[in-house]
């Protein structure tokens, strides 16, 4: 079925923001509610967006989004989230920033740390840090994934597990109800696990958009993330699963 021009602009807000809303589309359009819910399920029924109560989200499943869709997500709430962070690691101590997005803006707001050691098997956090003269990088080695400048495999595990870090910063590509960090790449997930085990404090940075994702593959529960930080309230049953836990979640707003 071929796009009419406002149902492809309303993808390309989709990929942009991550979501839209019936109302926001209709004001934005200038159209009535009905004309966009009717928008969103004719694109609902050729794959390219999934309904949701008020709107419609890009489609979870198998695939995660394309790396440089994800890098112009939700880039206002990454930077707040990110800073949220930033502001509970100390200088002079040793983290570990895993692969995504999120962790890529972490590493922008410890630019003004000093005497940092930062391990990372992300190509980009690398880059980042490069420009500071008061950290001190080490990449983890490993099988580089071209699409996003990870670096994924058993050499990968085996170098993280040499060390034992302060701080551990993750992100994940979904968050379900269970409290259960979601990614699509198995070789990832594992890289993440030992990341976990060697770290005294694991922080994970997940803007809200995760809430309403699916993957197949489970990294860990929120019960073994010491901090949570995201950019909205979490919802009933998660925010519960948290107080029992003790996994602090900070929000920035």
């Amino acid at each position: 079925m071929a796009l009419s021009f406002r149902q492809a602009d309303i993808l390309e807000i989709a990929k942009k923001e991550g979501k839209v809303t019936v109302e926001e589309l209709a004001e934005r359009f200038d159209v009535t509610v009905q004309t966009i819910r009717r928008d969103l399920a004719e694109l609902a029924d050729t794959g390219t967006l999934d309904r949701v109560h008020g709107g419609a989200v890009l489609p979870s499943g198998v695939t995660n989004i394309g790396y440089e869709h994800r890098r112009s997500l939700h880039e206002a709430a990454k930077e707040r989230i990110a800073r949220r962070c930033a502001a509970q690691i100390p200088d002079g101590c040793s983290v570990f920033l895993n692969i995504g997005t999120s962790t890529e803006a972490v590493a922008r707001e410890l630019l003004e740390h000093h005497n940092l050691l930062v391990v990372t098997n992300n190509m980009n956090v690398a880059n980042i840090l490069a420009v500071s003269p008061d950290c001190e990088i080490m990449v983890a080695g490993g099988l580089l994934r071209r699409s996003d400048g990870g670096l994924i495999g058993n050499l990968t595990t085996q170098m993280i597990e040499q060390f034992k870090f302060d701080f551990a910063v993750i992100g994940c590509s979904a968050l379900d109800e269970d409290g259960d960090l979601l990614d699509f790449d198995i070789q990832e997930v594992s890289v993440s696990k030992t990341i976990i085990r060697q770290a005294r404090k694991t922080f994970l940075v997940a803007d809200c958009s995760k809430f309403s994702r699916t993957a197949p593959a489970r990294i860990a529960s929120l019960r073994d993330i010491d901090t949570f930080f995201t950019d909205a309230t979490v919802p009933g049953r998660l925010a519960g699963h948290c107080r029992d836990w003790g996994t602090k979640i900070d929000l920035a707003i």
